[in-house]
């Protein structure tokens, strides 16, 4: 479970770090997400956007998303944005996708989190016999 969502990309630049600036972005970024700070399927910000923020260039930013997709720490799913990849093999990708998609269609329908969590125990119940 997230510690905190919301807040959790706050990334500054340290002009004076002996670390090259996209390498503070890729490394921030990579603990964030493997700390689990930022959860699988967390929607990162555009290339351009996180650029403005920090007032790097849009490459630059653009070389800390390339090293951590590689590593497989990120995503990216065409236009519709860079996410934070789960951990794991193609089972448990898929399971954090279902998931994903779970999450957001219970919070469209108005759903709170405890009644979709117990939507989601009661089909897991079914599912395995229990």
């Amino acid at each position: 479970m997230p510690r905190n969502p919301s807040n959790v990309l706050r990334l500054t630049i340290d002009t004076e770090a002996p670390e090259a600036p996209y390498e503070q972005v890729r490394a921030h970024i990579a603990a964030l997400a493997r700390g689990g700070d930022l959860p699988t399927g967390y929607k990162l910000p555009t290339v351009r956007g996180l650029a403005e923020e920090l007032g790097l260039a849009a490459n630059t930013v653009a070389k800390a998303y390339r090293a951590l997709e590689t590593d497989g720490v990120i995503e990216t799913r065409g236009r519709n944005g860079t996410f934070v990849a789960a951990a794991g093999g193609v089972a448990e990708r898929e399971l954090a996708e279902a998931a994903q998609t779970f999450a957001a269609r219970a919070r469209r329908l108005g759903i709170t989190e405890d009644a979709a969590g117990a939507a989601a125990r009661d089909a897991l119940r079914a599912a395995y016999g229990r």
